[in-house]
């Protein structure tokens, strides 16, 4: 892999470069000083992975990865001093299309940075799901594929995210208010030293409840559970949650696909599923499942996705009912729900 790294000081790009050669099959693209540069830097080589600090002179990391999302799409981690010190910016950079977040290896010592098993294992993992995933945004019509399903009792809502989907999730949970009448499951593909974090800042974007899933956790309408773990979130009976580290060898941990096709396994009514923003094609399958067997599915349009890859492998599998930008699916949601509108207070 070409990789770029994004820092403003010496010595963390020293450490990182040294993590990188490490690995056979890894070289360094280029060096960027702070996220103006790397925007730029892009623009005339855009390498396969970037390597982004968050707190940067000029222009910081969150805005960098806006920037080159827009422009020039390819895969970046957020490599920061300490990630859960700065998470609420993490979050924001993986609203704007970030993959994952690692702590900065340090030089403490000479000799193997501290902190370098765990980039390389972040790096090793999008190496995995690179593949042509990353596309540049282009407005088209989207289409209804199939038409909407009656939603019916024991109502249920399962999201699948991953690149951009912390920003997405907060879009769509905003607009739901405090009496939704389903229950709630997410899987957002993020570092599972980051899913409290994210639980605590989805709970500030939505009137619903946002708490980690744990083991033996029973569904109920209007609270939102989010997996937690890296083990898969999957319905052990027809109302209760539990983790499996089955399968062993997906990319995605937890994965999409798995708690979607456990969901429609065991879930005793109607399931609405739906795939946002994400590198890979996690919940394509899982979604494909669910809306042969009668749910209604939505996948968000190219248009208002920071990466369309996982809403574009669902669509090639015909497997959307429909297909609807960011900003319309909370309130369709609520339509297929038969709930009235949400009014936004101003």
């Amino acid at each position: 892999m070409r990789i770029a790294i994004v820092n403003d000081m010496i010595i963390a790009v020293e450490a990182m470069r040294r993590a990188l050669l490490r690995t056979r099959g890894h070289e360094v693209a280029w060096v960027a000083r702070d996220g103006a540069e790397a925007v730029e830097r892009c623009a005339n080589d855009t390498p396969d992975l970037v390597l982004m600090d968050l707190i940067m002179p000029e222009m910081d990391g969150v805005e960098a990865t806006r920037r080159i999302m827009a422009k020039n799409p390819c895969a970046i981690v957020v490599v920061t001093a300490n990630v859960n010190q700065n998470s609420s910016k993490v979050f924001e950079a993986m609203g704007a299309g970030a993959l994952d977040a690692v702590n900065t290896p340090t030089l403490e010592q000479p000799g193997i940075p501290n902190g370098c098993d765990a980039l390389l294992g972040k790096i090793q993992t999008i190496n995995r799901l690179i593949g042509g995933d990353i596309h540049k945004r282009q407005r088209f019509a989207s289409p209804t594929l199939t038409p909407p399903t009656r939603i019916q009792k024991h109502q249920l809502v399962v999201i699948g995210a991953s690149a951009g989907g912390p920003a997405a999730l907060a879009r769509v949970l905003s607009s739901l208010p405090a009496d939704f009448p389903a229950a709630i499951i997410v899987v957002q593909h993020v570092d599972c030293q980051f899913t409290e974090g994210l639980a605590h800042w989805l709970n500030h974007q939505t009137e619903l409840t946002v708490r980690l899933a744990q083991e033996g956790n029973r569904v109920a309408a209007g609270t939102i559970l989010l997996a937690g773990t890296e083990n898969h979130l999957v319905f052990v009976s027809p109302m209760e949650l539990g983790y499996t580290a089955q399968p062993t060898d997906s990319p995605y941990r937890p994965s999409i696909d798995v708690l979607l096709n456990s969901a429609e396994e065991f879930w005793p009514g109607d399931i609405v599923g739906i795939l946002l923003t994400g590198m890979g094609n996690d919940g394509a399958s899982g979604l494909k499942a669910l809306h042969d067997a009668g749910h209604h599915t939505i996948v968000q349009d190219q248009a208002t996705s920071a990466v369309y890859g996982m809403p574009k492998a669902a669509k090639e599998l015909k497997a959307a009912s429909e297909v609807l930008p960011l900003d319309k699916i909370g309130p369709r949601l609520l339509q297929l729900l038969n709930h009235p509108l949400k009014h936004h207070r101003h």
